[in-house]
């Protein structure tokens, strides 16, 4: 007989632990791939969009010129003096202008009528890819004429062919061509703002520019000689800044795009780490459950001498194995859907995405593949250093010091230092990054603590006069090894990202819907000039809809802050006010009351003032902000001209979701009456019909007074958040595929479980029904369970964001929320079935003998 003790201290042997592993894994490869497939989707998620992102870069940096159109672009909402113009003139090789501005469209052979943005464009633009119109060549030529060229959405709409007219405040204009895209501009924006082009020679003409008509001044340059452009707007800045005009460049205009576009990658690389995050918690799971049922096996190899650090590494070179096999798959289908994300983001994006394969993208999401697989399969492999040889003869297992482990600690210390890592890298912000990591700590704490009280409550519940198989049904749910946590953690987190999307477009939606019924205003008439007041009220009552509301309105600007002026902000950076403050063109109104879209902050409400004195002015609070505003503050105002002092009485807080007027400034009554104004007029449309014929007499009469329909724009909004939406829910459905995939792989993992249990209940002379049913009540609870949580936090969730983000009614039809109810128990009952029908439908003895 060997009487050789056996060594503690000898070198670990590395090729015999990859194949213990590999031996070990034969009879358990199908289930460790469906443990490890839970990363996959979240893997996938991530390289699609590291790959979107590094195109996107790419792209931009190739198609700057053409979102720009120019080397050197000058734009403000002012017109530019004596002196400016000089300079503007003198600049370039080839120069182009533009105004562009809000006006009324009026189509005379199907009599539509459509608020759109005019762009009056004078000289060569764009210097950089083109106005690609149908027919093609009618990007040149409409300048040559009383032509335009109109937005193709338009075109659609009003049913208008090539040829027809338009017509444009005074003047009708043949339509040259059908706008498909202009410089800069993504599908998303020509729903919202149509454009229009004109020659810039008929701009006056048109009699659209008048007092308070809002118009944004463009020039465009080329240099056909090598002109460092970015030193020559650099060196221009502060004269443009002083005339509140700003430049952009090539250069700046790649900085810009991509910052846009890195934002939103960065927001959709946190929606695919949800989604590997919640993978994960399967994985862990699935993992805990596997080292359970290998507590005999790695107790025998203890026995035989095998150390609990070589035992630990057997398991882990598995995990590892299918860590690095599931990453690539995840990379691979990484790659094939970055193909159809140009699709999913072609009415977001000013410019075609190139979809070509990253290398940078598919290594960044195998190395967090693995790296994340092994953090969290790492809570569950570390007890593997507890089994001692003992386990052969008391299969029980006392988990009460795993609690206790440092190492565990350890392990959740690591997984909280990388989400924290990662998001980090994501926001570039460590307030960001802890708050998003709280965030995601919270909700799996909250689904977590609901799943743990919704065990203890059936537990107390279930009564012995129940019937048997509610009994069984129900017990499943807080059995040993059940998975009743996790199920709800992942189903019901799935499930709460689907169902917030829905209630929040809903309540965005109905608070547009609002401003159409009953007698609230819903239409908008702008652009009144003061000869022109009492005749749009005259017609408006003629047309048998009422006058609601009459506004006046008068454009300023701010010139100096307590004695401090523009000038002042760029000698001087210790000055708290935002330059925004000095250069921005105040629409501002003069009345004795507050309406109801406003409250008092602070200071007096002053309705009456003396303009032989100081007079008294009424702030936004945002505004107090941005000029460092305080009660008693002096202002001196530029009314078009004429220096009007004031000071600060009151500063208020103004609900601008409310479809009404609502000013940034207000006057009181005696002081701008005889000011240079326009007016704004509010009424009650009952139809779409009505709508119509309203707007018809009003251009014909007045084609510089612009309306906005409320009811298009309750269209447009609806149109943009289905949008916004079907983005979003493509991104979600990662996290749905992966809760998808974690509720298979865990009904398998409880299959395996459960096989003893439906052995000995057939044994005992239980029927297929029986079992069948006790299976289904049990799916059935599950799935019930946790799209009821899901959607109890969707409402919850909404219901805050309603009050304290969006500050909107909360109001909530739960018809969809029961459909999805509905359907995500449903589903959880069929795939827990199926995975069962192999229980059901053998003999006991051939079962036994199969997971012998």
């Amino acid at each position: 007989m060997d009487n050789t003790a056996i060594s503690f201290k000898r070198k670990i042997n590395i090729p015999w632990l990859f194949r213990m592993a590999w031996r070990d894994s034969r009879r358990n490869r199908s289930r460790l791939f469906l443990f490890i497939s839970a990363i996959v989707f979240g893997i996938a998620a991530l390289v699609a969009i590291y790959s979107f992102k590094y195109n996107v870069q790419n792209d931009v940096n190739d198609q700057a010129a053409t979102l720009i159109g120019a080397d050197l672009a000058i734009s403000g909402n002012k017109p530019a003096d004596d002196k400016l113009k000089h300079l503007l003139d003198s600049l370039g090789d080839q120069r182009s202008q533009e105004r562009s501005f809000a006006s009324m469209l009026y189509f005379p052979r199907t009599k539509g009528t459509r608020l759109v943005q005019i762009r009056a464009l004078q000289g060569g633009f764009p210097y950089y890819g083109a106005l690609e119109t149908t027919p093609e060549a009618a990007g040149l030529t409409f300048k040559r004429g009383r032509m335009a060229l109109v937005d193709k959405t338009l075109m659609l709409q009003f049913d208008a062919k090539v040829g027809d007219s338009v017509k444009v405040g005074n003047l009708n204009f043949q339509i040259a061509g059908i706008l498909n895209k202009a410089p800069g501009q993504s599908g998303v924006m020509a729903g919202i703002a149509p454009v229009v082009y004109i020659p810039m020679q008929y701009l006056e003409q048109t009699g659209l520019v008048k007092i308070g008509s809002r118009v944004n001044y463009s020039f465009y340059y080329m240099f056909n000689s090598s002109v460092n452009v970015d030193k020559l707007g650099k060196k221009l800045d502060p004269m443009l800044d002083k005339a509140g005009m700003r430049f952009e460049t090539i250069e700046t205009k790649k900085d810009n795009t991509g910052r846009a576009f890195g934002d939103l990658s960065r927001f959709l690389s946190l929606v695919g780490f949800v989604a590997l995050l919640l993978g994960c918690v399967g994985v862990a799971s699935a993992i805990h459950i596997y080292v359970k049922e290998k507590i005999a096996s790695i107790a025998i190899m203890r026995c035989l001498g095998v150390k609990s650090s070589e035992a630990f590494l057997i398991y882990l070179i598995q995990i590892v194995g299918i860590g690095i096999i599931g990453s690539v798959t995840g990379a691979i289908l990484g790659t094939a859907v970055q193909h159809l994300l140009p699709l999913v983001f072609k009415d977001f994006l000013p410019f075609a995405i190139s979809v070509q394969i990253s290398w940078m993208a598919i290594g960044q999401g195998i190395l967090l593949g693995v790296i994340i697989s092994i953090l969290f399969a790492l809570l569950p492999l570390i007890s593997v250093r507890n089994i001692s040889p003992l386990n052969t003869l008391r299969i029980s297992f006392d988990e009460s010091g795993n609690r206790r482990d440092p190492l565990r600690w350890l392990v959740y210390l690591l997984i909280l230092l990388f989400v924290i890592a990662f998001t980090y890298l994501q926001l570039d912000s460590v307030v960001g990054s802890i708050l998003f990591t709280l965030g995601i700590l919270i909700a799996f704490m909250i689904l977590t603590a609901t799943a743990w009280l919704l065990m203890r409550i059936t537990k107390a519940i279930v009564k012995g006069s129940w019937s048997y198989l509610w009994r069984q049904g129900f017990a499943n749910l807080y059995r040993p090894n059940n998975q009743t946590i996790i199920l709800i953690v992942s189903i019901g987190l799935s499930t709460m990202f689907i169902c917030t999307l829905y209630f929040v477009q809903t309540l965005l939606v109905q608070q547009v819907n609002l401003s159409t019924s009953g007698n609230q205003s819903n239409m908008i008439l702008f652009d009144i000039q003061s000869s022109q007041e009492k005749g749009v009220v005259q017609l408006t009552k003629q047309q048998g809809l009422p006058v609601l509301q009459q506004v006046p309105i008068v454009t300023m600007r701010i010139e100096q802050i307590n004695g401090k002026t523009a000038a002042d902000l760029t000698k001087d950076t210790t000055i708290k006010i935002q330059h925004g403050v000095f250069a921005w063109e105040y629409r501002v109104t003069f009345r004795d009351s507050l309406t109801s879209s406003e409250k008092l902050l602070d200071g007096k409400w002053i309705g009456q003032a003396d303009p032989s004195k100081e007079i008294p002015v009424s702030v936004e609070e945002n505004l107090s902000k941005r000029g460092n505003l305080k009660i008693g503050d002096k202002i001196v105002f530029n009314v078009q001209g004429v220096q009007m002092p004031a000071y600060v009485a009151s500063i208020r807080k103004v609900n601008w979701g409310k479809v009404q007027t609502n000013f940034q400034v207000v006057f009181p009554k005696g002081v701008l009456e005889e000011a240079p104004q326009f007016h704004v007029l509010m009424t009650h449309v009952p139809s779409n019909k009505v709508s119509a014929a309203f707007q018809q007499v009003v251009v014909k009469a007045y084609p510089n007074v612009s309306i906005i329909d409320l009811g298009l724009i309750l269209s447009v909004v609806d149109e943009l958040l289905s949008k916004i939406s079907y983005v979003i829910r493509f991104m979600s459905a990662f996290s749905i595929i992966t809760g998808i995939v974690v509720l298979i792989a865990s009904v398998r993992i409880s299959k395996y479980q459960r096989i003893q249990e439906s052995v000995l209940l057939r044994t005992l002379g239980a029927s297929r029904k029986q079992i069948f049913t006790i299976t289904a009540l049990e799916y059935w609870f599950l799935g019930s369970l946790s799209a009821l949580t899901g959607i109890l936090i969707a409402f919850a969730g909404t219901y805050f964001l309603a009050k304290y983000s969006f500050e909107i009614p909360y109001s909530i039809n739960v018809l969809p929320a029961l459909v999805l109810f509905l359907t995500v128990s449903l589903l959880t009952v069929v795939i827990g079935l199926l995975n069962s029908r192999g229980v059901l439908n053998k003999p006991p003895l051939e079962i036994l003998r199969t997971n012998a």
